[in-house]
């Protein structure tokens, strides 16, 4: 089914007068549709001998890429919109791209859990279960040592995993287990290792109401608690990634006694203004997030790209099989936070594909398109009604970041989609107590290569770990 409508939205666009279909629905965006299709129909998928190079290959990307983008520049993107694969950044991943990736197939992290992973590579690790005020059973997991407390918190669809799949020579956590310090490793409720409720289950739509005001609110409070007891400090430090960021704005604005327990935060692609983001799914998703947030609850579909049989099966039907249709795969997973290129361990690619994504709720991703829309960071927009009944307001409360005293350290990169250096501006003029802020200095750094990218060690720990120990 998911073929068939693929195959009828580009028949319709390159049909005779191609392009006609896209021209009536995104005006603005008519030389970028036709542009695609004409180049579609001269060298046609269908027509060709299956091979993955060169220009078909590079053509079949550009049609996964340009048509979302061309539609995203029409909703208000505006030309700065970047595009995720052409034919240059295509060749710059090199002849040996496919054996790269074939070599990746067999090892065997693709198979480890979190807590298998840091075993292998010769870490001790304790995996420690959580309840919240409101019911959520989260899973952590810890190297300990004796040394400070650090506390890893993921992104969105991410996990734990995240900050221990590139490897023990890459890996933050275990950068910073190397370091002495007592590593904790979050993962937020919804995701693969904390899927547990004490009365609801996954099953049920009301486990999923929920969005990363709740993780901000009940999770990180729950589980910075719970480490600072087991270990006796009084303090942590604090490294977020992406929606780890926006979770820790939230807890320090509505639970501010919490920034006492902060002795430094570090945040990594910070994000909570996102008036000015360059990903094109998101700027194509944004006006409809409400309605499509409404509708998936109407239809009972509370999760969004969840780690399970159902979601692995499929992938392998809308991209087939074998290391081109998993190329295919990135662009359709990275479109909505980019990568860089240069830093993509092609290698590592199967090992990120078993543990990317990780399950969240979709009210988290339509939370994130409303502030895309109202470029305000702010609570949950329930409607008129259902504001005034939450809020006591016709419009959701803006977050009280002047609550937000911890030290914060924000780290951000000129070509992130996802945190945009005006909106890291913004944020950053509203915080009181950032102390230090830090430029990756790689030009085309992106969202995901704070924690997948082959060179963090000297592009983002090598600072870090200075920052660390002052604090």
């Amino acid at each position: 089914m998911l073929r068939k409508i693929f195959i009828l939205i580009v028949s319709l666009s390159a049909a005779p007068g191609r392009g006609q279909l896209a021209d009536l629905l995104f005006p603005r965006a008519a030389d970028s549709v036709r542009e695609m299709t004409d180049s579609l129909t001269r060298n046609p998928f269908a027509n060709q001998p299956i091979h993955f190079s060169g220009d078909l290959l590079g053509n079949t990307l550009n049609l996964l890429s340009v048509l979302p983008i061309a539609i995203a520049r029409t909703l208000g993107g505006g030309n700065g919109i970047p595009s995720l694969i052409n034919n240059n950044n295509l060749a710059s991943l090199g002849d040996n791209f496919i054996s790269d990736y074939n070599l990746g197939l067999g090892n065997e992290d693709c198979q480890l859990r979190c807590d298998q992973l840091i075993a292998k590579y010769g870490y001790l690790v304790e995996r420690h279960d959580i309840v919240t005020e409101d019911g959520y059973v989260l899973t952590m997991f810890r190297i300990p040592s004796d040394g400070p407390v650090v506390f890893l918190q993921h992104g969105l669809l991410g996990s734990s995993d995240d900050y221990v799949i590139a490897g023990p020579d890459t890996g933050i956590a275990y950068l910073l287990a190397k370091d002495g310090y007592d590593v904790w490793l979050g993962n937020s409720r919804g995701n693969k290792h904390s899927r547990r409720h004490v009365e609801m289950d996954p099953s049920q739509g009301d486990y999923w109401d929920f969005s990363w005001h709740e993780v901000g609110y009940y999770d990180l409070p729950a589980m910075i608690d719970y480490a600072l007891n087991a270990t006796g400090q009084e303090k942590l430090k604090y490294i977020g990634h992406s929606q780890g960021t926006t979770s820790f704005w939230v807890m320090g604005s509505e639970r501010p006694e919490y920034n006492d327990k902060i002795s430094l935060m570090v945040a990594l692609s910070p994000v909570a203004f996102m008036s000015n983001l360059k990903s094109p799914i998101i700027r194509l998703l944004a006006p409809t997030g409400g309605f499509i947030h409404a509708f998936v609850k109407t239809i009972g579909l509370h999760e969004l790209l969840p780690d399970n049989n159902a979601m692995k099966l499929y992938r392998r039907l809308l991209c087939g099989a074998g290391p081109p249709a998993e190329i295919l795969c990135a662009n359709l997973l990275f479109l909505v936070a980019g990568f860089n290129v240069e830093q993509l361990n092609v290698t590592n690619l199967p090992v990120i594909y078993s543990h990317v994504p990780s399950g969240a709720s979709a009210k988290q991703a339509a939370h994130y398109g409303q502030g895309v829309i109202s470029a305000k960071f702010r609570q949950f927009d329930y409607g008129t009604a259902g504001n005034l009944e939450r809020y006591g307001s016709e419009q959701p409360p803006d977050y009280a970041l002047e609550n937000v005293r911890a030290p914060v350290s924000m780290v951000y990169s000129d070509a992130d989609w996802l945190a945009d250096p005006r909106d890291v501006d913004e944020l950053y003029n509203k915080l009181p107590n950032v102390v230090d802020i830090h430029k990756v200095p790689h030009k085309n750094f992106n969202h995901l290569d704070y924690v997948f990218a082959k060179d963090v060690k000297y592009l983002i720990y090598k600072r870090l770990r200075k920052l660390l120990s002052n604090f």
